[in-house]
């Protein structure tokens, strides 16, 4: 074999010696989990969750870092800014990564460019209630009175993504409204039973013993299946109303440029724990349904999100960071 042949084929096996060990030898640290909304709250809580798991598995402590504040779009362009490394991870929901983007253009972050899809982690659907107050029992009559009563038809919701559901309803059914923001689903709730607002589409946990008590009214929930939590309650999908099926998610993002080798050990160990039988149970308690995903998926996932959310938002003029 001629020397510099040899030398070349040496090269080239070292290199390749050098990124198998570097992938087997992640982490050799603690790795950082940013959480952009405050502790105790349900993305803090699906980070905690993951997080225990990974720690132990990695005998690396796996440690979540509160940096709230701009709706949770401080601590995502943390992330977006931090050393690509595997090191300072982000559990983002698809309100920073996709309604945020798409409500404010002035944000020092993309979610395309700057950061690295690892895997979805939890997704879950909303539910469309409307207050006991009204004699509305299904969507078709929902439907009836928003569009004999514009001027008393109201709906609201609690942030951008509670918006964006509530338009997409309205605009797939051909009625019109106005929406109210509010501070949180427990405020939302609270104006539904007091019959100071006729519908909203909420999230399923806040939710779920105000249904079940009858202080609100639930009409359809907007996920693929119906849920367990509520068997009898129908799918969108199952009124006619197949384009308002989706599911709000978070997921684990790194800064992008991490290297290929490093985003697989983390997608593999997220796609371990969220198969285990506790962490799926700890998630549905929550009302949450875990959801592996390979990188590449949750990449696309994104990129369809930004589109279809990016449409409701020019069909129905909504305008302005909410944060």
């Amino acid at each position: 074999m001629k020397p510099i042949l040899k030398s070349v084929l040496c090269l080239a096996f070292m290199s390749a010696v050098t990124l198998h060990v570097k992938a087997q030898d992640f982490p050799l640290k603690s790795i950082k989990m940013v959480v952009g909304q405050g502790a105790g709250g349900g993305i803090d809580t699906l980070a905690r969750i993951i997080s225990q798991k990974m720690s132990m598995d990695f005998g690396q402590a796996v440690v979540i870092e509160n940096k709230t504040g701009a709706g949770g779009i401080i601590g995502t362009e943390y992330v977006a800014k931090a050393p690509a490394d595997g090191y300072t991870l982000l559990m983002g929901p698809i309100g920073n990564m996709v309604f945020t983007p798409i409500l404010n253009k002035q944000l020092r972050y993309s979610t395309t460019k700057d950061f690295t899809p690892i895997s979805l982690v939890a997704s879950f659907p909303l539910i469309a209630v409307v207050t006991p107050k009204s004699n509305i029992k299904s969507i078709a009559e929902l439907v009836a009175f928003m569009k004999a009563n514009p001027n008393k038809s109201n709906y609201g919701g609690s942030g951008p993504a509670f918006q964006f559901a509530s338009e997409l309803l309205r605009i797939k059914t051909n009625t019109s409204g106005e929406f109210i923001q509010y501070k949180s689903t427990s405020e939302t709730i609270t104006a539904l039973i007091a019959g100071d607002l006729l519908t909203a589409m909420v999230d399923t946990g806040p939710a779920i013993a105000s249904i079940n008590s009858g202080a609100i009214r639930a009409l359809a929930v907007s996920s693929p299946n119906r849920m367990a939590a509520l068997p009898n309650l129908p799918t969108m999908a199952e009124l006619g109303l197949p384009d308002v099926e989706f599911r709000f998610w978070a997921a684990l993002f790194a800064p992008a440029g991490t290297p290929a080798n490093v985003v697989k050990i983390l997608e593999t160990e997220v796609n371990r724990v969220l198969k285990m039988p506790d962490v799926i149970n700890l998630m549905a308690n929550n009302q949450v349904t875990a959801t592996p995903s390979t990188s590449e998926e949750l990449g696309k996932l994104v990129a369809s999100d930004l589109q279809r959310w990016g449409q409701v938002a020019e069909k129905s003029k909504i305008n302005g960071a909410q944060p």
